[in-house]
């Protein structure tokens, strides 16, 4: 499976709609889940001082309306303030319609036919400690003329002591989604995607990475769906075990002044990139969709020196 791959041809439409609402259910399923991970953590973390008390997520159904005005689908925010969680938002959404002119040419399929369906979860969570990372975590199911999976995890670490790939935490993050790709055999090249989640989470601008890298991945359909709808199953289990082992072990290390200035100045650099390069929020906002929950990944506190 290359990077150029651009989805698989649809199936008849009764197995289509079957397939949608696998998908649909299963990031529902997910959402359900990380909320409850989120709150689990924040009960088991440290209070900081200027920050709430343990955290709980508070859901807002949102729906949207297509740019012809018909009914366009919708979906759920999940946003936390909390004494681990600065700020966590776990959101899902199901959304319909059609693509604008201007917007058609950059979607694979949408040319052809500018109609679209589109199902995922998205997560973005700030911790208050520096010396918990910062975490991104997506997986979607997409449907135009084509048909596809994508998505992926990347990493963000703060302070200067956990940038290297040869932290323990990069190195355990690594080490989970490399043997996730093993556990489905040759379905997608882990090292590929790997790279690519390298290349896609850079700041050119500035000549570095956002973090420390994690996998991504788009445009997948193997020609079997149970195995790829497993695979993105997959890519939502490991980022859960993983970053709440993360999370345990790093949310007790004090933390000064310095090491939050830090932590704020490396915020920036996030903040670059989802408002210059992420093709997420670009196709968020180009179909109409929600903006806060789009805009939910900025940062609650940030510093540009």
């Amino acid at each position: 499976m290359t990077r150029e791959t651009k989805g698989g041809p649809l199936p008849d439409p009764h197995t289509l709609e079957r397939r949608k609402g696998e998908a649909r259910a299963w990031f529902e399923t997910l959402q359900g889940e990380i909320h409850a991970l989120f709150e689990t953590l924040e009960d088991e973390a440290p209070q900081v001082a200027g920050a709430a008390a343990a955290g709980r997520f508070v859901r807002e159904p949102w729906e949207r309306t297509n740019h012809d005005g018909a009914p366009g689908g919708g979906g759920t925010m999940g946003l936390l303030h909390g004494r681990l969680f600065e700020k966590a938002g776990v959101h899902v959404s199901t959304v319909h319609g059609t693509f604008s002119e201007a917007f058609r040419g950059q979607i694979p399929g949408a040319a052809e036919d500018p109609r679209f369906w589109a199902s995922g979860l998205s997560l973005i969570a700030h911790p208050w400690s520096p010396h918990v990372p910062t975490v991104h975590m997506n997986t979607r199911y997409v449907v135009t003329t084509r048909q596809w999976f994508g998505g992926g995890a990347d990493l963000t670490p703060m302070l200067d002591r956990r940038r290297g790939q040869d932290h323990p935490d990069t190195v355990r993050f690594h080490a989970a989604f490399r043997d996730a790709y093993a556990r489905h055999g040759a379905l997608r090249d882990y090292a590929a995607d790997k790279a690519w989640c390298d290349d896609y989470f850079s700041l050119p601008h500035r000549g570095e990475m956002r973090g420390v890298g994690g996998v991504f991945y788009d445009y997948h359909a193997s020609g079997d769906f149970s195995a790829d709808l497993a695979f993105t199953k997959e890519i939502g289990r490991t980022f859960m075990a993983t970053y709440a082992d993360i999370a345990r072990r790093t949310m007790h290390e004090p933390w000064s002044e310095a090491d939050r200035e830090e932590q704020l100045v490396r915020r920036g650099r996030y903040v670059e990139f989802n408002l210059l390069y992420d093709r997420g929020t670009l196709f968020g906002l180009k179909t109409g969709g929600n903006v806060a929950s789009i805009l939910s990944s900025m940062p609650p506190t940030v510093r540009w020196p």
